[in-house]
């Protein structure tokens, strides 16, 4: 396959097998462990962690492997803006990731559906439709029941082959003369060593494992595509679609755009030049503002804290200041905090900063401290007071 510059970093080799000594801490009195089955255990993830690293420098150097990759994504996409859906199939071992792939799509909000193979023969075809794209799962290439389902698949339909083929010409699924003038997209996914090779018998366990990633690396690659348009991240779609179990309960945890007032919602003052403000202007915008949040330009704000600092009313609020700092708080120095970081994450990185970190994390991250919520959009449009992360006290506790 032609070869350009590696796109990531080179990969030491590492060895299929674990060193002869395999230190084991056993705690005094327990039973004496079978050291050669953990050997054996071990040897199957050193081989299937080297089967991995050969697909990343496939995927990394190959040219044409990158031209798949691509390719089969654009099909998708174009398959999924047109209320289609990706069709998976394959026998055995290979149809169980088959069917893993599809549960991983719809997650991320990219429509899939799996078909078995021998059940198409009798009717399940109909689940086909026009803009849908079809991917087969099959280590050999040459899988005889889809073989036998080629013929039926639709000429218009794109399909998809995850398979240890290095080039279309040796793949009997992509050469079958039903599929001359098809869109047709190899994705190579072959292992370094055969298993029968290295494990002593043809058992699908390396070989899966680089389809299911292979699989995996598609399906994160659309979504991220996917849902560019509508303003979504994977996560998000991922969180609607997965509200139970550890997982759901984990994307219930409050985040920093829950806590955020919206720049835009806050009340700014009637007058235009800031200069002129006084401290009766910000509290009567305060009062009619959400949190008590006051705004005087777009890129100047005054926390609700502070403006119960205010002890003159006739005091010009330009002029004032105290130990947290100027009363008006300028964009530039509003602390980004990306939008779906959870409360409690940022309230680690603030004890982190204050108490590891250098001076310069104690001096940014001090009481009265507007943290600016980063959306989408890279645009701060939220704002948070620190106090309100991390309590009101956390100077005495950090």
């Amino acid at each position: 396959m032609p070869i350009c510059p590696p796109i990531v970093g080179s990969i030491e080799a590492l060895p299929a097998t674990p060193p002869e000594s395999v230190e084991l801490c056993v705690a005094e009195g327990s039973a004496q462990l079978d050291t050669s089955s953990i050997k054996k255990a071990l040897h199957v993830v050193a081989t299937e962690r080297d089967a991995l690293t050969n697909l990343e420098n496939i995927y990394a150097r190959s040219t044409t492997a990158q031209s798949a990759l691509s390719k089969s994504i654009s099909s998708i996409l174009s398959s999924q803006t047109q209320r289609g859906k990706v069709v998976f199939t394959g026998v055995g071992k290979s149809g169980w990731i088959a069917q893993k792939l599809v549960a991983t799509f719809n997650s991320l909000g990219v429509v899939a559906q799996f078909m078995h193979a021998t059940e198409a023969l009798h009717g399940d075809l109909g689940l086909i439709r026009p803009n849908d794209v079809v991917i087969m799962v099959t280590y050999s290439g040459r899988t005889q029941e889809l073989l036998t389902l080629l013929p039926h698949i639709p000429s218009y339909i794109p399909l998809m082959v995850i398979t240890s083929h290095l080039t279309s010409e040796t793949c009997p699924l992509l050469t079958h003369p039903r599929r001359r003038g098809c869109v047709n997209i190899l994705l190579p996914a072959p292992v370094h060593i055969s298993e029968k090779e290295t494990f002593g018998l043809s058992a699908p366990t390396s070989s899966t494992t680089v389809a299911l990633t292979l699989g995996d690396a598609i399906a994160l690659a659309i979504a991220e595509q996917l849902h560019k348009a509508s303003n979504l991240t994977p996560a998000a779609v991922f969180a609607t679609n997965h509200p139970g179990g550890a997982i759901g309960a984990a994307n219930t945890e409050p985040r920093m755009c829950d806590l955020a007032v919206k720049v835009d919602d806050i009340e700014a003052v009637a007058h235009s030049n800031i200069n002129d403000v006084k401290g009766l202007d910000v509290l009567l915008s305060a009062v009619r503002s959400p949190g008590g949040w006051v705004k005087l330009s777009s890129n100047h704000v005054i926390a609700p804290r502070r403006c119960q600092r205010l002890s003159d009313p006739s005091l010009l609020v330009r002029h004032f200041s105290d130990d947290r700092g100027p009363l008006i708080v300028e964009q530039t120095d509003w602390i980004s905090i990306a939008w779906d970081c959870t409360v409690e994450e940022c309230r680690q990185w603030i004890v982190r900063m204050r108490t590891e970190g250098d001076a310069r994390g104690r001096y940014f991250l001090k009481p009265g401290t507007i943290l600016g919520i980063v959306d989408r959009q890279s645009q701060k449009s939220g704002l948070v007071e620190i106090e309100d992360v991390v309590g009101e006290d956390f100077c005495g506790t950090l």
